[in-house]
């Protein structure tokens, strides 16, 4: 249940340069960039994004119009069109949140999760220290979602939820494309991160968007942009006595979004969902598609 290709020398190579690279500055820049609205500019962008992605299908967004888009960021974090990843019929399914490759995923037994052969991270370090939040989940099951710079790049519910509470964690902009995963040790408990947690019918649910290079930000419906600015603290956030937009989430409804690739870890209790058989480290997901069947719970 993790990815078993080793480092090779080239990766390790690749994924050095981003300890000397000025990685904070290079995605502040990126994201005022992405933002630009000189209609030369950012059509220029998204000419060029398009034609080093050619796999992109226009024809799934909102807005097909490559042209209409006022941004590149607004390119980039473009809406589907109403029904263009169905939820199963099913509600005791739990869907892949993204359109992404699945990585690592497996039990947390042991308060530690894979990132990939050789390599584990801490949970509590990974939840920002919260010796109560990692409690909530050992024992628990984890999975890790890629999103290449290709992808979709909003993120939806997996199943059913309220918002509890969140947790923006400072930390550094590697990148989390496969030769970084599998090179830079603790590389999600390192990078920038908002984590939010759900109550759900089975119990506790995290959400983990961890930032990364010329990650320009990360969005959620309920609180708006979280970053930038990229914080030097930690910052919590409390919504028990806060007017939510919408506190209930549906499966299947987003929840927030990146500006350029990144990843995403999903977090359960004990009990609390089984894995579909065919499921499998370096699998490429779509949103909507099953990737577990709820549990009775903790």
């Amino acid at each position: 249940m993790m990815s078993s290709s080793p480092a090779s020398a080239g990766d390790r190579l690749f994924a050095a340069l981003f300890w000397f690279l000025p990685t904070r500055a290079i995605s502040r820049a990126a994201h005022g960039l992405a933002r630009a609205r000189m209609p030369w500019l950012k059509q220029r962008l998204i000419d060029v994004f398009m034609r080093l992605y050619p796999g992109i299908d226009m024809t799934e967004a909102a807005q097909p119009d490559a042209r209409a888009y006022a941004s590149f960021n607004a390119f980039f974090t473009r809406a589907l069109a109403p029904g263009a990843r169905p939820m199963p019929d099913d509600r005791e399914l739990v869907v892949s949140p993204v359109d992404g490759t699945l990585g690592a995923f497996g039990d947390a037994r042991t308060g530690t999760i894979c990132q990939t052969k050789g390599m584990a991270y801490d949970l509590r370090t990974l939840l920002g220290g919260s010796e109560a939040w990692s409690a909530a989940f050992l024992g628990g099951r984890y999975a890790t979602f890629y999103l290449a710079p290709d992808n979709y790049h909003r993120v939806h519910m997996p199943m059913d939820g309220c918002v509890r509470e969140m947790r923006y964690v400072p930390g550094r902009l590697f990148g989390v494309n496969p030769r970084c995963v599998r090179s830079i040790p603790r590389l999600f408990a390192r990078n920038e991160r908002l984590v939010t947690l759900f109550d759900t019918a089975v119990g506790p649910m995290a959400v983990v968007m961890v930032g990364a290079f010329i990650v320009g930000g990360i969005h959620t419906r309920w609180a708006g942009q979280i970053c930038p600015p990229h914080r030097p603290a930690p910052r919590d956030e409390n919504f028990s006595d806060t007017v939510l937009e919408q506190a209930y989430y549906a499966r299947g409804d987003e929840m927030g979004r990146f500006s350029i690739g990144s990843s995403v870890i999903l977090l359960f209790g004990p009990g609390a969902l089984n894995w579909q058989d065919e499921l499998a480290s370096g699998q490429k997901l779509v949103l909507g598609q099953s990737i577990a069947r709820l549990g009775t719970g903790a």
